[in-house]
């Protein structure tokens, strides 16, 4: 008797359509043809972007979209028995654009700008497949940013084309995270690995959704280097994400997203006190609630219109313990805020398209110390008494973008303006109006003789408008299929810290030897910004509304008991009267290379060099040789805010991306650089401020040697792992007397003839592991028709190495030479969704 032979089920082609600026096409047609080009079915998108054809069978087919104004993309995808194929994301550009389509997982190396592989891109499926910590995918993605392509304010994140300080949506929500996309862009503040950018999702033309539960506990962790006993911490992330159509869902989708965070977290004590070591462990819980609810509708064909509202709320206890940091010294914060976002795309016509956001959006932050007495800090030993960190913040801001992508023969034109900032920020602060007594060892405090007592005095309160804004043009021009240009010019301006001449002129080029072979290099200026705290600073000090006073060699406890007479003088903080914008020059080129079907491996060398970099002096410090007394006696310290700082950075940058193995893929990062510069940042100040030649040394940054993975290997259907590797080479620190040498109020003196971060830190390693399975809910297969139930484990440093932190370079310290603090031991993470 011969069985009976069935067919076997067919195999779905699935994948997301989007344009060049990421958004994605609704409405565009999808068709799959056989080896005979005959069509095996079509499609078209829904409001999402996505679509899924079935293959009838085993072979190559070809994947066709069009859409109106664009060019037809055509990928390439071969279905094999009993495998589905891996997502298919066609980004289409305008028509009569002459370059090759980007295509997730495609062959041909492109001459396209955005098309560079040594980008970095994950998406909603790393997720599933990687071991990402609290589900934060841009936290895993920030590991491979370059520390010396940040700007004063850190990572610049780019929210639906919109600068964000924060996502807004729960990690379901995310569609995609992308770094170092066209790296010299004018469209963006800062270089491609100085920003992260965020592309969310949209509703679908049916109900769907998802329900997420991530779960971890101090019972599966091992116990902290540092801690006598094991934190009884544990964290439950509870995410749900819904939508789908709204009325028959030709034209309109909803999505909304729910997140709650209850973090039972413990700070780790390692101190030191009068009676000798202090260990503890303190509790120091998180609550977070975040919401978002948006709404797409199509206007028509070429027009979209999206509204977005977000909402989020915190709580958190004991904020600042740890370390040497007692209990007594923490802070109790609170937050709460809320936005709406409104967005519009539109192809104008076949060689015009429009794209607009504006946002508004208000914020409410308060901070209050545990303890109302006077903070009490023992140099490197422990801090305690309060936080004095007592403040209030309103915020009420606006945000504009607006961008015109022209095509014109070979001429990709986009230019635009941006608004980041346009807000009212109102500060009651009362931060260390009890004020700070800093002694230099234990045996100081003991005998109560301090170096120097610093308090606040007046109401402040100060309210005051920041504003940014930023415009560009950029060409990119397809000389012909194996070579385009890219030159572009951006304008950066922003109140206060004004510098009315920040145009920066940017340039790039690639050329494509062959189909596998391309050659990339670009240079370009990225001027800074600084945030508000130093705003703040400046007007304060301009309005007198928050005097700060020094008083060196004080009376304790009682300050005035040193022998002052009324108060001493007041400190001020300025800005230096020549000030410009901070600028990043960066330069490079390299080559990428396709070594096979669906591998490809780029080599870059990345110059960086740091101009006019923001730093603060003591223009009033009592000069050489006896360092006695203030020029001005009228005054305390004079911060001059001066952007006479500088730095140079050169890497070496290898990046594989791709398939490896025949089940091993992902991508792997290593960095061989070198950096150095004269300032730590905009509120550093130099250890002697009539020697400023030696502050220039290894940034703080610095770590010549730089690994990171990110892996998949799919070894089965129970045997799918994610793996997340970083290694990397020691930081440096400063070797620091303990004392006021130069008697300035400051403690970061280094002894004579000693520069900054002279000293080596250790290096880092870590390996993260993830394994998850998804179960079929019904007959179909997992996930087929969008029904599956979900498991996972993460466990993030998963050999448990012990790497050290907060080096301690006081030669007074009985820390010294020593780590006060370590990354997290082993931690095991569980996770179980469902999805619809």
């Amino acid at each position: 008797m011969y069985a009976l032979l069935q067919a076997p089920p067919a195999q779905t082609v699935q994948g997301v359509v989007r344009d060049q600026t990421g958004a994605v096409l609704q409405g565009a047609r999808v068709e799959l043809t056989d080896e005979s080009g005959a069509s095996a079915g079509t499609t078209t998108t829904d409001v999402k972007g996505t679509y899924a054809l079935a293959a009838p069978r085993p072979g190559s087919y070809q994947l066709t979209v069009r859409f109106e104004g664009f060019r037809p993309g055509v990928v390439r995808i071969r279905v094999v028995a009993g495998r589905t194929p891996a997502p298919q994301v066609v980004v289409l550009e305008l028509a009569s654009v002459p370059q090759e389509v980007t295509v997730s997982g495609g062959e041909a190396i492109s001459a396209a700008a955005n098309a560079n592989r040594d980008a970095i891109m994950l998406d909603d499926h790393a997720l599933n497949d990687l071991p990402v910590f609290d589900r934060n995918l841009v936290a895993t993605m920030a590991r491979m940013l370059d520390a010396a392509t940040l700007g004063t304010g850190g990572v610049t994140l780019v929210v639906d084309g919109m600068e964000a300080r924060k996502v807004g949506v729960s990690p379901s929500a995310i569609q995609q995270v992308k770094l170092n996309q066209d790296p010299y862009s004018a469209e963006f503040p800062r270089p491609g690995r100085g920003r992260i950018e965020v592309i969310t999702k949209a509703g679908t033309d049916r109900y769907s959704g998802s329900v997420d539960f991530t779960f971890r506990d101090a019972a599966l962790n091992a116990r902290d280097p540092f801690a006598e006993t094991k934190p009884p911490e544990q964290r439950r992330i509870f995410e749900g994400v819904f939508g789908g159509p709204v009325g028959d869902g030709k034209r309109g989708s909803f999505l909304f997203t729910l997140e709650r965070r209850d973090e039972d977290l413990q700070a780790v004590v390692v101190a030191a006190g009068p009676a000798g070591p202090i260990n503890a462990v303190v509790a120091a819980p998180d609550r977070g609630v975040e919401v978002s609810a948006s709404i797409n509708h199509q206007v028509g064909k070429p027009h979209t219109i999206q509204v977005r509202f977000t909402a989020e709320n915190s709580d958190t206890r004991n904020q600042g313990v740890g370390g040497v940091t007692l209990p007594e010294a923490g802070s109790n914060d609170s937050g709460d805020e809320a936005q709406i976002i409104v967005g519009g795309r539109s192809v104008l016509t076949a060689h015009l398209l429009n794209e607009f956001r504006v946002l508004a959006g208000r914020e409410v932050g308060s901070s209050v110390s545990i303890n109302a007495v006077p903070r009490i800090v023992v140099l490197d030993a422990f801090t305690g008494g309060s936080a004095q960190s007592d403040q209030r913040t309103t915020e009420y801001h606006t945000q504009v973008t607006e961008s015109l992508t022209y095509l014109h023969g070979k001429h990709l034109v986009k230019t635009g303006f941006a608004i980041p900032d346009f807000s009212r920020r109102g500060f009651d602060d009362r931060t260390n109006f009890a004020g700070t007594f800093t002694f230099s060892t234990l045996d100081d405090y003991t005998a109560g003789r301090p170096l120097s007592f610093v308090q606040q005095r007046g109401d402040g309160q100060i309210v005051f408008l920041q504003k940014v804004f930023g415009a560009f043009a950029q060409d990119e021009i397809a000389v012909n299929r194996r070579l385009t240009l890219t030159p572009g010019v951006r304008y950066d301006w922003q109140n206060v810290f004004t510098d009315n001449n920040n145009v920066a002129p940017r340039v790039s080029a690639a050329v494509a030897l062959d189909a596998k072979t391309a050659l990339r290099g670009g240079v370009g200026v990225f001027y800074d910004r600084a945030g508000d705290g130093p705003i703040r600073d400046v007007l304060r000090s301009r309005q007198q509304k928050l005097v700060r006073y020094v008083v060196l060699d004080p009376g304790y406890p009682d300050p005035v008991a040193a022998g002052s007479a009324g108060s001493p003088p007041p400190s001020l903080v300025t800005l230096a009267p020549d000030l410009q914008t901070p600028s990043t020059i960066q330069f490079g080129i390299g080559i990428e290379r396709l070594v096979r079907k669906g591998t490809t491996v780029a080599v870059n060398y990345l110059g960086t060099k740091g101009v006019d970099l923001f730093r603060s002096i003591d223009v009033n410090a009592p000069p050489p040789p006896l360092y006695a007394a203030r020029p001005d006696p009228a005054f305390g310290q004079t911060r001059e805010i001066a952007s006479t700082g500088r730095q140079t950075a050169d890497s070496l940058q290898v990046l594989a991306r791709g398939r490896f193995l025949k089940r091993l893929q992902g991508t792997v990062q290593y960095t061989l650089s070198s950096a150095h510069n004269d300032t730590s940042g905009i509120n550093s100040l130099p250890a002697n401020n009539y020697d400023l030649a030696a502050e220039w040394g290894r940034a703080d940054f610095d770590s010549r040697h730089h690994l990171e993975a990110l892996l998949t290997w799919k070894a089965g259907v129970w045997a799918d792992f994610g793996l997340a590797v970083s290694l990397a080479s020691g930081r440096p620190y400063s070797l620091r007397t303990g004392l006021d040498d130069y008697n300035t109020g400051q403690t970061n003196a280094r002894p004579s003839g000693v520069a900054r971060n002279t000293l080596d830190g250790p290096g880092l390693a870590r390996v993260d592991m993830h394994w998850s399975h998804a179960f079929a809910v019904g007959a179909s297969a997992p996930g087929a028709d969008g029904r599956a139930f979900r498991i996972g484990v993460d466990a993030f440093n998963l050999l448990n190495q012990v790497n050290y932190a907060a080096f301690v370079g006081n030669l007074r310290s009985p820390f010294f030479g020593q780590a006060t603090a370590a990354l997290p031991p082993r931690q095991i993470q569980l996770t179980a969704g469902y999805s619809f």
